[in-house]
């Protein structure tokens, strides 16, 4: 066929990010082959081209072609949340449910007799508690017929996580990666340098600092002012933007309109969804869709949804990580009460002591987190996961119906599988004739949890 005979296909790949923005951008000026292009970039060396044309080029979407991978280690769960909290976030976290975090160092952002009594407290119920909770998993769901001893093993000890990581200090150091094209890393990381907490400001900085070293015409951020129109020459302009982000990065991080935070009643669901077209131009469309076959992006338009409930700090951030559409970060506090679910798995006949101890523990915590002289910013460090926020979730409907039917499976944890379920309960009765495929079963006992981890092949 006569289009193929014309195509022609190259994958490159092994190119500095700025190297490979440079190649991508000659398309833009040049008809030549990327053959010719590629000489160009050889020939003018790496990261020049960038500060030659990239002011000059009027906006910043070179940078959008140039990608680049951090490691992020040794900061609190609070800056994974807030770095993670970005729409086109690519990434990895250590998980809290596969990952014996006892060892972990702890963000003290206090650093007194008083805060660090409570960090302690914390985690020695994690630490010491292991084995009684593996106890009492064993007990609950006993092996059955024709499952795998290593299996089973793998995911009684993962639900032992599910369970004790509710009682970890949101101040409890984990890493992550953050990969992302250089526009969208300086874009996020201008707002993160005047977050409200002081370490994901420093941490922020630090980021900025190491991509403007590495990548100094297109990284960091800092020379985004004078590809977007505010020239760097003009420093009164240049306060102005500095200033607007850092008002908004103060005064909007964390949500004060939540229904939550006004009522406590029962949650909500509010929607626009157009019912005109969801019942004649897409109606065969939506109710006939396979499960797992997401929705055409164009389907974007028919409106949204936004949910607003309580959920512990500790499935939160699995709620989070779904990005296509707006998940607003809370304030971790006490106020909200203990996720319950935490404690009526320590709720075992033969050791009805742990149950009291944790019960005990919590409400004594509750009291000295409190007591605390500092600001409710610095207070989420000592309070634990399994403490709920208030959350708020709006998502368009192709994005709305993925997130139902991935996190309505058995091996999401708990508490949001039990709060999936409700949304698309509450769905499902306002739009019946739209095809959802969740797991209704109440039972949230699977042993594949224990198949869900990483092996070196033989």
């Amino acid at each position: 066929m006569l289009f193929v005979e014309a195509m022609k296909l190259r994958i490159v790949d092994t190119l500095s990010p700025e190297d490979a923005a440079m190649l991508q951008a000659l398309y833009s000026r040049s008809a030549e082959s990327v053959d010719v292009h590629i000489d160009k970039v050889i020939k003018v060396g790496s990261g020049k081209f960038m500060s030659q044309f990239y002011v000059g080029y009027g906006h910043k979407s070179i940078a959008d072609c140039g990608t680049t991978t951090m490691f992020i280690e040794g900061v609190s769960l609070l800056a994974a949340k807030a770095i993670q909290d970005w729409p086109l976030y690519s990434g990895q976290e250590t998980s809290t449910r596969y990952i014996d975090m006892g060892k972990q160092a702890i963000i003290d952002p206090l650093g007194t007799p008083s805060s660090k009594v409570i960090l302690d407290r914390w985690m020695n119920f994690y630490r010491e508690n292991q084995t009684r909770v593996v106890g009492i998993i064993r007990n609950r769901y006993p092996i059955r017929e024709g499952e795998k001893v290593e299996t089973y093993d793998r995911a009684v000890k993962a639900r032992a996580f599910d369970v004790l990581r509710g009682f970890l200090p949101a101040g409890i150091t984990t890493q992550l990666s953050w990969h992302s094209n250089l526009r969208q890393a300086g874009d996020h990381l201008a707002g993160l340098v005047h977050h409200p907490a002081d370490e994901i400001r420093a941490v922020a900085r630090s980021l900025r600092e190491l991509l403007g070293e590495r990548y100094p015409s297109s990284g960091g951020g800092l020379s985004l002012a004078s590809v977007s129109g505010v020239g760097e020459r003009d420093a009164e302009a240049n306060d102005r933007r500095l200033e607007w982000e850092k008002f908004t990065a103060k005064s909007l991080t964390y949500p004060n309109d939540c229904y939550w935070s006004q009522h406590l009643g029962d949650d909500r669901m509010v929607h626009s969804f157009g019912q005109r077209d969801l019942d004649l131009r897409y109606a065969a469309t939506l109710a006939s869709r396979p499960r797992g076959c997401v929705l055409p992006h164009f389907m974007t338009d028919l409106g949204q949804a936004t949910f607003e409930f309580l959920l512990d700090f500790g499935s939160f951030r699995d709620l989070q990580r779904h990005r296509n559409g707006v998940v607003r970060m809370p304030l971790l506090e006490t106020a909200f009460g203990f996720e319950p679910w935490y404690l009526r798995q320590l709720d075992e006949e033969r050791v009805l002591d742990l149950h009291a101890e944790a019960s005990n523990l919590i409400a004594e915590q509750q009291d000295a987190i409190d007591a605390l002289d500092a600001t409710s910013v610095e207070k989420q460090y000592y309070t634990a996961l399994g403490f709920r926020v208030p959350c708020k979730v709006t998502m368009a409907l192709p994005a709305l119906l993925y997130f139902l039917e991935l996190r309505s499976s058995k091996t999401v944890h708990p508490t949001l599988r039990a709060r999936v379920l409700e949304m698309a309960k509450r769905f499902t009765a306002t739009y019946p004739d739209v095809a959802l495929h969740v797991d209704l079963d109440p039972d949230d006992w699977d042993v594949r949890r224990g198949n869900q981890t990483i092996t070196e092949r033989a």
